[in-house]
């Protein structure tokens, strides 16, 4: 799969995450014939939201505070470096499981505790999870074959 394309589906299934809340996951079906070997985003970030529920929020909380202060063209910045040092907490406690793994369950974490109580940087928090997916999660997630393979085999 080209890098664009794969960009642009990395933009859609963060797009949905954010973007739908847990009921209308819940209602919304996909059109045609059920292939479990076609993209949908929705599945797709239906599984990320499962991945990023999993985490006690009392840890992403102070993480959450450093991105709400940062000045809008640095939500970027702060998002990253609050993932990386939640990654560092989880790697700790699990390093049977592999960082990419780590980073990806994350940065869906704190985008989602962001965007549940900071919904004015809903946005922007997109933003940042899109370029921090794609700028440091592309290369591994194509390894697991692509979004697709990755929601049936990795979550």
């Amino acid at each position: 799969m080209a890098a664009a394309d794969f960009q642009k589906q990395t933009c859609d299934v963060i797009h949905c995450l954010l973007q739908y809340n847990e009921l209308h996951f819940d209602m919304v079906e996909s059109d045609g014939p059920e292939d479990e070997n076609s993209f949908d985003p929705i599945k797709i970030a239906s599984k990320l939201r499962e991945l990023g529920d999993d985490y006690d929020e009392r840890v992403i909380q102070p993480l959450m505070k450093n991105v709400q202060k940062a000045a809008a063209d640095q939500v970027m910045t702060a998002f990253s470096d609050s993932v990386e040092s939640l990654c560092k907490m989880w790697v700790v406690e699990r390093a049977e499981v592999a960082s990419e793994k780590q980073l990806l369950k994350a940065a869906i974490t704190l985008g989602l505790f962001m965007t549940k109580n900071c919904p004015d940087k809903t946005n922007v928090v997109e933003v940042a999870m899109m370029g921090f997916i794609n700028n440091r999660l592309t290369n591994w997630i194509a390894e697991q074959g692509g979004w697709v393979s990755f929601s049936k085999n990795s979550m």
